[in-house]
């Protein structure tokens, strides 16, 4: 698995060889709260969004600091979880794989968006990180979460993060 880091978007991207789709890892913090709703079937989708940050120094040796949105989808188990435990400002290391929606608008012009696709999320931060974000449990941050992976460990890890790369 090949990983490495874009210079100008401080997250790491990962590309399954024997796929065509473009996996992603994010740690960043939500913007609002989960919305969660239940397809004709009765499966459980939840939309959020995810704020990730970025510092750089500009042309003048100052410090900049840009900040990207994401739009994050969650599906079945994984989406009631994150209705539960998470709460706008919640940190979260996220996996998935971006996704693009096609449409019309009201003026007949042709619009994409992009999402990630959550495959795996992880909750970060202390227990009283997330009650001070309004977290809704008493659980210890990250009980609720028995299928995701850990964050990948130094060995696979790619290129050292340094302080400045982290998102906040």
């Amino acid at each position: 698995m090949l990983r490495f880091k874009l210079t100008h978007y401080p997250r790491f991207v990962k590309f399954a060889p024997h796929s065509a789709a473009c996996y992603v890892i994010l740690v960043g913090r939500l913007g609002k709260d989960p919305e969660t709703r239940y397809t004709g079937a009765g499966q459980a989708v939840c939309n959020f969004s995810l704020a990730t940050d970025e510092s750089f120094k500009d042309r003048n040796g100052e410090r900049q600091k840009r900040t990207e949105w994401h739009r994050i989808v969650v599906w079945a188990k994984q989406a009631e979880i994150a209705q539960q435990y998470l709460k706008k400002g919640s940190q979260i290391y996220l996996e998935g794989r971006i996704q693009s929606r096609e449409w019309t608008d009201k003026e007949g012009q042709k619009r994409t968006s992009y999402e990630i696709v959550a495959t795996n999320f992880r909750m970060l931060g202390s227990r009283a990180d997330s009650m001070a974000a309004g977290a809704r449990s008493a659980t210890p941050a990250g009980d609720f979460d028995h299928e995701a992976p850990a964050p990948p460990t130094e060995e696979h890890a790619g290129p050292e993060v340094t302080d400045e790369d982290i998102p906040f």
